[in-house]
C-alpha cells in the first residue's frame, strides 16, 4: 500500500544503503588509512583497487553494486512500491547516497558501480531492459580494454545508456533514469575529463600483480 510513511521509509532506507562508504570502511579496517588521502582520493571501487589491491577492490565493487540492487529489487517490494517509476526513484536515491554520502560530509564516489547495481536490480524485474544493460556493459568493456581508462569507459557507457534506452523503446521512467544517470556520471567525472583532455589521466594496469 502506497502511503506517505512507506515513501519516507523507502527513500530513507535507499539513501542510507547508498550512503555506506564501502571503500572508506575497507581502507580503515584493512589498512588503518583514510582512502581519501591516497590514490585519486575517491571513495569508489577504482581507487580501492589502486590503493587496497585487487581482492579488497573486488569486494568494494561488489558491495557498491549491491547498494544499487537492494533498493530497486528488494526495498521497493518491502514497502509496496512496485511501479517502474517508483523503483527508478529509489534507485536514483541510492546513487545520490553513494555520490553524496551523509557519512562523509556529503562527499562520496562517482556512482558507477551503484548505478550499475540499480540497472541490475531493475533487470531482475524488467526483462526488456536486459539488452540495454548488456549493450552498456559491452561499450564500457570495449573502451576500457582498448584504452585502460576507467573514467573514459564510464563516460562512454553513461552516454550510450540513454541512447539505447530510447532506441529500444523503453518506458519514459527508464529513459529518464538513463538520462539522469548519464548526467550524474558526467558531473562527477569533471576532474577526470579535464585530465583526459590534458593527457594526464591515469590508466589502469589490467594485468598488473596484486598488492
Amino acid at each position: 500500500m502506497n502511503t506517505p510513511l512507506n515513501w519516507v521509509l523507502a527513500v530513507g532506507v535507499s539513501y542510507l544503503i547508498g550512503s555506506i562508504p564501502t571503500a572508506y570502511l575497507f581502507g580503515k579496517f584493512l589498512k588503518g588509512i583514510d582512502i581519501r588521502k591516497f590514490g585519486s582520493g575517491n571513495v569508489g571501487a577504482t581507487n580501492a583497487f589502486r590503493v587496497l589491491g585487487k581482492g579488497p577492490g573486488t569486494l568494494v565493487l561488489l558491495i557498491d553494486i549491491l547498494k544499487g540492487i537492494l533498493p530497486t529489487a528488494l526495498a521497493a517490494d518491502i514497502f509496496s512500491l512496485n511501479e517502474i517509476w517508483q523503483r527508478v526513484l529509489l534507485g536514483l536515491v541510492a546513487v545520490a547516497g553513494h555520490n553524496w554520502t551523509i557519512f562523509l560530509q556529503f562527499k562520496g564516489g562517482k556512482g558507477i558501480a551503484t548505478g550499475l547495481g540499480v540497472l541490475v536490480g531493475l533487470c531482475l524485474k524488467i526483462a526488456i531492459l536486459r539488452p540495454v544493460v548488456a549493450g552498456t556493459l559491452f561499450a564500457w568493456g570495449v573502451v576500457f580494454l582498448s584504452t585502460g581508462f576507467v573514467s573514459l569507459a564510464s563516460l562512454v557507457a553513461a552516454t550510450v545508456l540513454p541512447v539505447l534506452m530510447a532506441l529500444t523503446g523503453q518506458s519514459l521512467a527508464l529513459t529518464v533514469l538513463g538520462i539522469v544517470l548519464c548526467v550524474f556520471v558526467i558531473f562527477r567525472h569533471r576532474p577526470n575529463i579535464k585530465r583526459l583532455v590534458a593527457g594526464q589521466e591515469h590508466r589502469v594496469k589490467i594485468f598488473s600483480s596484486s598488492k
